[in-house]
């Protein structure tokens, strides 16, 4: 990753913007590995993913703050590059069994069906889950962020 690149981009986007603020944290969407984060990343470029999920319980094991309507994040492709700037325009705590369609929809994954993305989610924080010792059950909380693209990187290259 290059820091340089990430902080010029977050600059430049500052300053077109008249934002005094410092560099919102950056990060890729998935499991870690270059291919989900290029993925996911790829449907936040072309505006389908407006949505992203994320296990409450992580939050308090990896003592993150969760997310703030109005904060700016930089998403990343799978090799740490910037891909876009976001900002959350909804946060919700839900069970996961209680996700709408509409929000699984706004996750842009697959054929967009709330089945297509019920069982991904199962088969992630299964899998999250268990890197801490925890089990996946249907009730887990959520938080669930709603988050529009306020710049692609692309766009600027």
């Amino acid at each position: 990753m290059s820091v340089n690149k990430i902080e010029e981009y977050w600059h430049i986007y500052a300053i077109e913007n008249e934002l005094n603020m410092s560099i919102p944290d950056a990060w890729m969407f998935g499991d870690g590995s270059k291919e989900m984060g290029d993925d996911l990343g790829s449907l936040v470029v072309k505006g389908l993913k407006t949505g992203t999920c994320a296990a409450h319980c992580v939050y308090d094991i990896e003592g993150e703050e969760i997310q703030k309507v109005g904060q700016y994040d930089i998403v990343l492709d799978g090799d740490n590059n910037p891909l876009a700037i976001i900002k959350y325009t909804n946060i919700d705590l839900l069970k996961m069994n209680e996700v709408t369609s509409d929000f699984a929809r706004s996750e842009g994954e697959g054929d967009l069906s709330y089945d297509y993305w019920y069982s991904e989610h199962v088969k992630f924080f299964t899998w999250e889950l268990s890197q801490y010792g925890l089990t996946f059950t249907p009730d887990i909380l959520l938080v669930c962020q709603t988050f529009k693209v306020m710049d692609v990187y692309k766009d600027r290259v």
